[in-house]
């Protein structure tokens, strides 16, 4: 994978499991120690290897590999939209 491949795979991570995603894994098959299936658990955020940080409901911290561990989104953090007018106060 080139530089430029490896930039957009690492800002697709970030642009779809932004901090706050809730997931469902499905497997981890490369782990000695996987995270049970079925376990639920939020990002908190996407190292710069591209990895999901996570944070398990059983407690576990272990990171998911997209590409490699299956896993399925079950919502997204709301979006923060801020409208304000002209002249209104922040």
């Amino acid at each position: 994978m080139n530089e430029t491949q490896w930039k957009h795979r690492l800002q697709y991570a970030r642009d779809h499991y932004p901090p706050g995603t809730r997931v469902r894994l499905l497997a981890m098959p490369d782990d000695p120690q996987p995270i049970p299936p079925g376990t639920t658990g939020t990002v908190m955020g996407v190292d710069d290897a591209g990895q999901l940080l996570m944070k398990w409901d059983n407690g576990r911290s272990l990171s998911l590999l997209p590409g490699t561990d299956s896993f399925e989104v079950i919502s997204r953090p709301r979006t923060k939209e801020t409208h304000q007018r002209k002249g209104e106060a922040r």
